[in-house]
């Protein structure tokens, strides 16, 4: 019930609006996103990769519904990659895009112009682009997309949610072509009719996948903090033979960064996905929503600041 009231508060604009302008809700913020400019987006990859931590950055945005804001988001998109060329950062560090944010809504045919444009970049950067899946609504407009861009950059990355039903035959086909796959387990609101509701249901999806992903020759992107999935992880790639680098796991930023370090102390490569941007609140909720650890985290913030 809380992950639902915090979901659909992710969409109210009256909510939105107290929470973007009370000041220390900002301070709260800087632990899940890495601030509001590129600058700071360059900060955090700089601060990880010498950690030993890869990134996928994600300029967040969604749901545009004006042409000129979709063109803002793939310039700082080219702006950030060509900050990270320019520092050497590239080796380390990719993008995530949401097609919503750069017009999917609007015309299919730009938007993939667009993801073309920011593929393109990181290719002659000397790094990857992973397109980001959001609502059920989206994914077949998603997935034919990266069909389309994949055909020229074949490195392009993927991602199945779990939690959608559809799922299972959605990963056949990026194992047939041998993608590299970031398996989530899902944080849209979403009807029982089209996606797993319980978590028990869902984590069982999380595994079926999983195993399907360890074995058949993709590249897995094993997005997850729950720790028996690290454990089953861990697990298949032992049982299976899969050396360091066949697979990576995937975390978020901010959250089990000693848990990050870890695995990759231990020789696993472990990507952090970093949101930066101005347009920070529909993910700031679902990571609420995601998790009551993140949601006490920011109650507890809250009452220490006031």
């Amino acid at each position: 019930m809380l992950r639902r009231v915090l979901l659909s508060a992710s969409h109210n604009p009256t909510i939105a609006r107290a929470v973007r302008t009370a000041p220390l809700s900002r301070d709260v913020v800087r632990r899940f996103v890495a601030g509001e400019t590129t600058e700071s987006a360059v900060d955090a990859t700089r601060d990880l990769v010498a950690a030993g931590l890869t990134v996928s950055l994600d300029h967040l945005g969604e749901d545009t519904v004006d042409v000129g804001q979709a063109k803002a988001v793939v310039k700082a998109y080219l702006d950030v990659l060509a900050v990270l060329e320019g520092e050497g950062l590239t080796a380390g560090a990719e993008v995530s895009v949401k097609l919503s944010a750069v017009g999917q809504a609007l015309d299919e045919a730009m938007c993939l112009d667009h993801v073309t444009q920011i593929v393109e970049a990181a290719t002659r950067a000397g790094t990857t682009v992973t397109l980001d899946m959001e609502d059920h609504t989206t994914t077949d407009s998603t997935l034919g997309t990266l069909e389309a861009v994949r055909k020229e950059h074949p490195q392009t990355g993927a991602v199945i949610q779990a939690y959608l039903r559809r799922s299972a035959g959605d990963i056949e086909d990026l194992i047939l072509s041998k993608a590299r796959v970031r398996l989530c387990k899902g944080a849209y609101k979403e009807p029982e009719s089209v996606a797993f509701q319980s978590r028990k249901e869902v984590d069982l999806s999380y595994v079926r996948l999983l195993v399907r992903l360890m074995t058949d020759g993709a590249y897995p992107m094993v997005a997850t903090h729950d720790p028996r999935l690290v454990a089953i992880t861990e697990h298949l790639a032992r049982k299976l033979g899969r050396a360091p680098g066949s697979y990576e796991y995937q975390m978020l930023y901010g959250i089990r960064p000693t848990e990050q370090r870890r695995l990759a102390a231990a020789g696993n490569p472990v990507r952090v996905y970093v949101p930066y941007g101005e347009e920070w609140y529909g993910y700031f909720m679902r990571r609420l929503a995601e998790r009551p650890a993140n949601l006490a985290f920011f109650l507890r913030a809250l009452a220490t600041t006031s």
